[in-house]
C-alpha cells in the first residue's frame, strides 16, 4: 500500500504525555505533521510539545468528557485549519482478581478506554469528514486474546477493537479511514506499572513466547507510524501480532484452560494484588478526577 506524505498534515494524539502517544508525537512530527497533544498533564504536554520539530500545541482535555473533547476539535481546527489524522491512544490499566478489584477503577478503565475513544471519534469525526482523514484507534494484543487478571482491560480492548471495525463501515464513503492499531507488552510506563506487582509480573512471564516478553518502544511506534502513512485498517507494532488474527478463534479456549491452572498456582497470593490503576498515566488520571471533583463539590 503506497505512504502518504505526512509533510504538512494536521495529526491529534490523545494520551500525549508519555509512553506511545509522546514518542508517537515526536516521530510524526519529526516527518512534518504539525500535532496537536491532548491529555491530563498540561506541564508534560507542554514539554512534549516544545521539543517537537514542527508547529504543535496542547489541551487539557479528560477523554470522557465529550464538552471538553467537542471545544478541543474545534480550537485544534481553528488553529491549524484542519485535522488530517487523529489516533486515539489514551488509555489506563489496572490488574488483579475480578472480585477483589476496585469497582471505580474498573469503571474507570472501561470509561477511559472504550468510551473516552468513542467521545473522541464522535468529537472529531466531523472534522475528519472534512479532510477526509484518518481515526487510527489504538487496541492491545488484548483485544486479540483473553486474559485472567486483567478482565476491564480486555473487555475495553475488545470493545474499541469492535468498535472501530463498524465504524469504518459507517463512514468510509464519506472518505474518512479508521484503522485499528494492535500492541503486545511495550515498554511504557503502563507495563512498567503493572510490573511492579510480583504476582502480575511472573503471571506475565509465564505466558508462551512471544507474548512474554517487553517489546522496546521505538520500534513500536515507527511500525505505527508506517501504518499512518498508510491509512492501514490494521496496524501491528510487533510483527508476529498479525499471525494471531488466524488463530485468535482458539484462544478464549487455550487461555481458559491453561489460565485455570495457573490461577490455582497462584491463588495463595492473589490476596496481595494490587487493584487500582496502574503506572504514571493511570496516577495522573486519579489525580485530574481529584481535582475535578473538588471543583464540582468546591
Amino acid at each position: 500500500m503506497s505512504r502518504v506524505s505526512l509533510e504538512g498534515q494536521v495529526a491529534v494524539v490523545t494520551g500525549a504525555a508519555r509512553g506511545v502517544g509522546e514518542l508517537l508525537a515526536r516521530k510524526l512530527s519529526a516527518r512534518g505533521a504539525k500535532v496537536a497533544l491532548v491529555g491530563l498533564e498540561p506541564d508534560e504536554l507542554k514539554q512534549v510539545s516544545e521539543r517537537l520539530h514542527t508547529e504543535s500545541g496542547h489541551w487539557y482535555a479528560d477523554v470522557t468528557d465529550y464538552a471538553a473533547m467537542a471545544r478541543v476539535a474545534g480550537e485544534v481546527k481553528e488553529r491549524f485549519g484542519k485535522v488530517d489524522i487523529v489516533v486515539a491512544n489514551a488509555g489506563v490499566a489496572g490488574g488483579g482478581p475480578f472480585l477483589e478489584s476496585d469497582p471505580d477503577a474498573w469503571r474507570r478503565v472501561i470509561e477511559v478506554n472504550l468510551i473516552g475513544s468513542a467521545v473522541t471519534g464522535r468529537a472529531f469525526l466531523p472534522v475528519l469528514m472534512e479532510s477526509r482523514g484518518y481515526l487510527l484507534q489504538i487496541a492491545s494484543l488484548a483485544a486479540i486474546t483473553p486474559a485472567p487478571m486483567m478482565t476491564a482491560y480486555c473487555a475495553s480492548k475488545s470493545g474499541v477493537e469492535a468498535y472501530a471495525h463498524a465504524l469504518r463501515a459507517e463512514v468510509g464513503y464519506k472518505g474518512v479511514k479508521v484503522g485499528v492499531g494492535y500492541l503486545s507488552w511495550t515498554d511504557t510506563d503502563m507495563v512498567r506499572g503493572a510490573d511492579q506487582d510480583e504476582v502480575m509480573r511472573e503471571l506475565r512471564q509465564r505466558l508462551p513466547w512471544p507474548s512474554n516478553k517487553t517489546y522496546p518502544l521505538g520500534p513500536a511506534v515507527d511500525r505505527i507510524v508506517a501504518g499512518i502513512e498508510r491509512r492501514s485498517s490494521h496496524v501491528y507494532a510487533q510483527w508476529w501480532l498479525r499471525g494471531m488474527q488466524g488463530v485468535r478463534g482458539y484462544l478464549p479456549g487455550i487461555i481458559g484452560s491453561v489460565g485455570r491452572r495457573e490461577m490455582q498456582r497462584f491463588e495463595p497470593r492473589l490476596a496481595g494484588v494490587s487493584t487500582g490503576l496502574v503506572g504514571a498515566g493511570g496516577s495522573a488520571d486519579e489525580r485530574a478526577r481529584e481535582a475535578n471533583s473538588g471543583r464540582v463539590g468546591g
